[in-house]
Formats: C-alpha cells, structure tokens, sequence
C-alpha cells in the first residue's frame, strides 16, 4: 500500500467514525447551513449527507460569490463591456451568467473585447501591455478574492497606470450572517461557516455576530472528515444547549487571521451596503474602493447609466441562496435551466448548489 493509498483509507477510516458519532449524537431535527460554495461542491462530491442521520438537513447557503451577485451588478459589468476602447478582463464564471437581456458571453460574440483572467494581476498586465486601452477588472468574490485584488491595485498605482480600472462587487460574509440570522423563511440551528474566508478574517471577526445571537458556529476545512468533523461538533453544541464560536480547522485558520492581507484589504477598500441576489440590501457588507484610490474606481471614473435589471422569470435562484428551497424546488431545474443553458447564476457557478445538485443527483 503507497502512502497515499494509506492517507485516503485512513481519512476515510476517520470519516465512517465520525459519521456513527453523529447519528448517535443526533436525537432531535435540526438544520445546519454551510455559507461556503466549496463545502457545497465538497458535500456534494463526497456524499455527504447519505451518510447522517434524517434528523440532520444540511442547508447550503450563500457562499457561491458569482450566484450572490446580484442582477444589476451583472447588467453593470455588460455595459461596461460594450464601451468604446474598453477591455473587460474577467473571471471565467462570470462570462455564463444571464444578465437582464444579454451575458458577457453573448457579449464576446458579438465582437466585445471580454478576457478570461486568471488572477488580477493578469488584468494590470494587461494594462501596461495596452496603454491605448481602458481595462476594467470584474471584482467579485469575497474576503478570499478581495485582498488580491487590493494588492492589484496597488500595483497599478506604483506602475503608474491611468488605464486600469475595477468594478468592485465583493461582499463579505460576517454580515450575511445577520441576513440569514433574521429571514423567517428559514430556521438555522447552527453555521458551518467558510474555511478559506477564516483563513483572512480569523475566527475573531465571527465573534461580534456569536455574542449576538449564540447560535452554534463552527469553522471547517473541506475534506470529508473536515466536514463531518464541523457537524459533529455542532450537532454536540445544540444536542447539548451550549453553543460555542469553534474553531474545527486549527491548522490554517488562527484566531487573529492573515493581517498583511486584512491590511492591504483596508488600505484599499472600505466598506458599504451591498445587494445580495436572493437576500437583499445587508448594511456594510460590500467592499468599494476608498476616495484616496479613486482613479481606479471604474464607477468612479466611466460611471454608467445602467437601466433597471431584471430578474430571469420563474428562477428561484434567491431562494435557494437563502436556504428556503433546494435546486428540485425550482419549476426551471433540469427542464428550461441546465448547464448548457442555464437561467441564473446558482447553475452557472462551479460553486452554484444548482450546478452541484445537478452534477450530483441528477
């Protein structure tokens, strides 16, 4: 047996143990919601709720940023998009997403100039490369995305570059939490919050919206037993009536977090009420760019007159975001929405609940 083959069986041996620690932990029914799009998929991918207890329902939340961003916002970056001696530098996630009457994608093949990126940096290259050229970046994503794309900027500004310029649609997490906390469509007995977004924001920035509300948290990592080990420990928490801010991923998320990146994040961005598709206006949980960096605010310097978006009809994207209905709920799932064609974002997405029921269990 090779090493690996020795870690995969062991990793497993721990899984199918802490799958029997929970269902005989569990005796009432609960429901817990992961906020991260990669515990999705990884839940998905790995079976993991055939393997808990009926009394357990896991919820998957708003942690995929492309499907949470919202409408307008996907209308904005199309208009940019068709701006004279305008480059659109982008992810690629983003290209596929209906927009109110067109997409990105829709967009490129009629002739805008739309570049699939792969980091901003790619994008400020871009820039010095083509100086003729406006470049607007497509800032989505949150705590995890954002620093790189401060950093970006800030490396615009020492390569002295006019012509770079972001669209900031990032949002953050801790706030949503509240959202969700106060939505009467949906019941949360406990958070499985985001392994990659603690690793910025530490495990201190959750204690603020804990002290509130005192509902079960727990961070987690994304393997099997990461994840099994997150339930299990919230399912502890609520059986036992003691909730607690836990940490399940102590060998990458610390309590204070990555504070180089928390600073550049702040020395860049600050932050501001923000649309969340599905959820609405949450007060400070959108990042724009600070007055000092304006220059290479895009809204700042080509601001737009975007019309009034539209939603995809019959599309229950949102409510899926918010944990009221699963993919199978929504009339337009495996029958008008598919990956080939999807309607909104949550089919779109890698990270998508829609995109990962359909890989998964259609």
């Amino acid at each position: 047996m090779t090493i690996k083959h020795a870690e995969e069986y062991r990793d497993a041996d721990i899984s199918r143990q802490l799958a029997a620690t929970i269902r005989k932990l569990s005796r009432q029914p609960i429901q817990l919601m992961e906020v991260c799009g990669t515990h999705t998929m990884s839940i998905f991918r790995h079976g993991i709720r055939d393997v808990l207890p009926p009394t357990i329902k896991l919820l998957s939340g708003p942690g995929c940023p492309v499907c949470v961003t919202a409408q307008r916002e996907i209308d904005t970056f199309i208009a940019y998009a068709r701006q004279p001696d305008t480059i659109v530098a982008t992810f690629g996630d983003l290209l596929r997403v209906p927009g109110s009457g067109s997409s990105l994608q829709q967009e490129k093949a009629e002739g805008r100039d739309i570049r699939v990126v792969y980091s901003a940096f790619d994008a400020v290259k871009l820039a010095a490369r083509q100086p003729e050229k406006r470049i607007v970046f497509l800032g989505v994503g949150f705590e995890t995305t954002a620093p790189t794309i401060a950093a970006s900027i800030l490396a615009a500004r020492d390569m002295n570059l006019d012509n770079f310029h972001v669209v900031s649609a990032h949002k953050t997490v801790p706030n949503a939490l509240e959202a969700l906390m106060t939505n009467d469509n949906v019941q949360i007995s406990g958070f499985l919050l985001p392994g990659h977004v603690s690793v910025i924001l530490g495990l201190g920035a959750y204690r603020p919206f804990f002290d509130r509300h005192r509902v079960p948290c727990v961070v987690a990592g994304f393997e099997p037993a990461d994840i099994l080990e997150g339930v299990r420990r919230l399912v502890a928490q609520v059986e036992s009536g003691r909730p607690q801010l836990d940490n399940a991923y102590p060998r990458v998320v610390s309590e204070t977090g990555n504070v180089k990146a928390r600073t550049v994040l702040d020395q860049v961005f600050e932050p501001v009420d923000a649309l969340w598709r599905g959820i609405g206006m949450i007060p400070d949980s959108g990042l724009a760019i600070r007055e000092a960096m304006g220059r290479f605010d895009a809204q700042r310097q080509m601001p737009l007159d975007v019309p009034e978006a539209q939603e995809p009809a019959g599309c229950a994207c949102g409510e899926i975001l918010t944990g009221a209905k699963t993919p199978p709920e929504c009339r337009l799932y495996c029958k008008a929405c598919t990956p080939e064609n999807p309607v909104g974002p949550c089919m779109v997405s890698s990270e998508g609940t829609c995109a990962a029921y359909y890989r998964y269990h259609a």
